[in-house]
């Protein structure tokens, strides 16, 4: 079996070649080459039932998103065997995302966002919001959302970008883990431990984790720390006349309590971290952990350069625009 590393690294010299033939069998071009590979990826060693129209038609059936992203996928592993790594050695990629991992001979994740950017994907530990994931990704954006409007169904592959595994990780987060990492861990290693904890488990769409996100820059700025928490105090009443102007629930009292109460703690990047840690401890109860060994050691060592966004609900949902030049979070 060749190096995967390898095989990874002539996809990557020859990846604008590759997306093209892919689009080009997406067109229903230069197909009859890919048959042999598509029919043992196909459902009981047949050719997949899309095959025939994209052949004949130059289209695909009415297939929903996850459908294509198959389509995709198998394209992309007959292109890669019969094209790009054919002088490689390997004779069959098998894939089985089931495990993990789309095409486990390469070590190889395959993504196919369309237009809205975003992929859900399963999640492990929140910690991979700051480490990555263990696997290489191949990101392709379809123009997917448009298409499936305009029938007959005709995909093509808009943008590509090959991210490493550390890289799919969220680039605002991964910013100032950097940053504290640099500033806090000489001084104190428990604090960057409460810091990294609350990037891992942070909700950016709640009030209190808003503003204490806000300040982490801010660390060593006592000034700055200062200004937030009177920003926080009028965008605080702001909220709630806005909300009890539209009957919605107001934002508790305890939150701004727990803002305000940085400016009582000396020095006050204290103040900020132990608040960042209280909040983790009240939302989190015994699911908010701090990170194991190995963890820690990937943490403090790693390279924290994350490339997208991510957020939870119940699995990840990655956030793809940032490297495509769109910010969509």
């Amino acid at each position: 079996m060749p190096d995967k590393a390898k095989l990874r690294q002539t996809l990557i010299d020859n990846l604008d070649k590759t997306i093209s033939q892919v689009n080009a069998a997406l067109r229903g071009e230069n197909l009859t080459g890919l048959e042999a590979t598509l029919t043992r990826l196909g459902r009981g060693g047949h050719l997949p039932h899309w095959y025939q129209a994209l052949k004949e038609e130059h289209n695909l059936p009415n297939l929903d998103g996850k459908t294509v992203g198959s389509v995709l996928e198998m394209l992309l592993v007959a292109v890669l065997e019969n094209h790009t790594l054919q002088e490689s050695g390997i004779k069959e990629l098998r894939v089985n995302p089931a495990r993990g991992v789309d095409i486990p001979d390469l070590d190889l994740g395959v993504k196919s966002p369309s237009t809205n950017y975003c992929t859900s994907e399963p999640f492990f530990t929140a910690y991979e919001r700051l480490l990555g994931n263990e696997y290489d990704a191949l990101v392709m954006l379809t123009d997917y959302q448009e298409a499936k409007i305009r029938p007959p169904l005709q995909i093509q592959i808009k943008q590509w970008r090959y991210l490493r595994g550390t890289e799919i990780a969220d680039s605002s987060l991964c910013a100032i883990a950097r940053s504290t990492r640099e500033l806090l861990l000489e001084e104190n290693e428990a604090w960057v431990k409460k810091v990294f904890r609350f990037l891992a488990y942070v909700n950016q769409s709640d009030w209190r984790a808003k503003y204490l996100l806000k300040m982490l820059p801010h660390i060593h700025d006592e000034a700055a720390i200062t200004h937030l928490v009177s920003m926080a105090e009028l965008d605080f009443n702001r909220q709630n006349v806005a909300r009890s102007r539209r009957m919605a629930e107001l934002l508790p009292e305890d939150d701004l309590i727990a803002i305000q109460q940085i400016l009582d703690i000396a020095p006050l990047k204290l103040g900020v971290i132990d608040a960042a840690d209280n909040w983790v401890n009240e939302t989190q109860k015994e699911a908010g952990r701090y990170p194991n060994e190995n963890e820690w050691n990937r943490l403090i060592n790693g390279p924290l350069d994350g490339k997208i966004g991510m957020s939870f609900a119940l699995q990840w949902r990655y956030n793809f625009g940032r490297i495509f030049g769109v910010d969509t979070d």
